[in-house]
């Protein structure tokens, strides 16, 4: 009877700890309205022609107002921008002096952006993935977000709380490529300018509209 029960608790307790990775998405995106704070993220490429993995590591500031408001600018070791105004989503390239610019509705919603900044609750993130919570590691809770859309080159998300707080996201794709996007300072429910969302194509660029 004992080691039954013992059995029972242990089995309780590993439930519990599984579900506290959908907790913290859940409080995280019903209570954080608005955030910013400091990235490193290393993408590694898959091996290929007997080659070993590359990787490439980048950094750089990330800006939110949920919903459909975020900012990602990498400072180093290129300088990129990718914003989203609730409209349009812009990608400029400085080296290449490139706007790709795309409406935003048509694309946003399964993306790792959705899941971190964009979707304003939960149910609007189980429309476009399916939520499972994973084991702990690392010192943080974990959730796998996986698209719907058998169409997207997204395969699988990963995200990892401190927490309530963001701490983690592990995205790979469908090529095989995974990203780890590490986020330091976080501030949240900060006032960030709505000017902080607004994007103008700088003269001269070229900008393509998908």
């Amino acid at each position: 009877m004992k080691k039954t029960l013992s059995v029972l608790l242990l089995g309780f307790a590993a439930a519990a700890a599984h579900a506290g990775g959908l907790e913290a998405l859940e409080n995280f995106v019903k209570t954080a309205r608005s955030g910013k704070a400091e990235f490193t993220q290393v993408v590694t490429a898959p091996p290929r022609d007997g080659q070993a993995a590359r990787s490439r590591t980048s950094g750089g500031t990330f800006e939110f107002n949920r919903p459909n408001r975020f900012r990602f600018d990498y400072l180093k070791p290129f300088k990129q921008s990718i914003v989203a105004d609730g409209q349009t989503l812009w990608m400029y390239d400085a080296d290449l002096n490139q706007v790709t610019a795309r409406k935003q509705e048509a694309v946003l919603g399964s993306t790792p952006a959705a899941v971190i900044a964009a979707a304003p609750d939960l149910g609007a993130l189980r429309r476009d993935f399916n939520l499972e919570a994973a084991p702990d590691k690392d010192g943080l809770q974990w959730v796998q977000a996986t698209p719907k859309a058998k169409e997207g080159q997204l395969n699988q998300v990963r995200i990892g709380f401190r927490g309530n707080d963001l701490a983690t996201l592990e995205i790979l794709d469908g090529f095989g490529q995974r990203s780890v996007m590490t986020f330091d300072k976080l501030q949240l429910n900060t006032a960030i300018p709505g000017e902080t969302f607004q994007f103008k194509p700088p003269q001269g660029a070229d900008v393509v509209r998908q």
